[in-house]
């Protein structure tokens, strides 16, 4: 399974970056995963190794762009043997879903209001 999203957030990556950066909110993100740092970025993102309920691998990138940050977000990963079309399909929109919440939740809270080209 692929997943890949993009959000703006019109804050700069510090901001976002700070948001990724403790342990304890990943499993906020993602309740039903153990993630392990394999390569951390700093102000332009982390990328896990993924256990759990998925293996594979998952990344946070965060790109300068305009005023603000365009969070990408990559999992790659293997889902349980056995699964029939149908529940691939459910789980693939599952997890799309899931990641999109997660990036507007994000700007929602960091912009705290802010439109885009207006200062802070």
């Amino acid at each position: 399974m692929d997943v890949v999203d993009e959000t703006f957030l019109a804050v700069p990556p510090p901001v976002v970056a700070a948001a990724f950066a403790d342990p304890r909110s990943w499993r906020g993100f993602w309740p039903d995963l153990t993630l392990d740092v394999y390569l951390d970025r700093g102000d332009q993102g982390l990328r896990w190794t993924v256990r759990g309920a998925l293996v594979g691998s998952m990344e946070v990138w965060l790109e300068p762009m305009l005023d603000g940050t365009l969070l990408h977000y990559f999992l790659r990963a293997d889902l349980p043997d056995g699964l029939r079309p149908r529940d691939v399909r459910r789980e693939l929109a599952r997890r799309q879903l899931a990641a999109k919440t997660i990036a507007l939740d994000l700007k929602f809270a960091l912009e705290d209001g802010r439109r885009p080209g207006c200062p802070p």
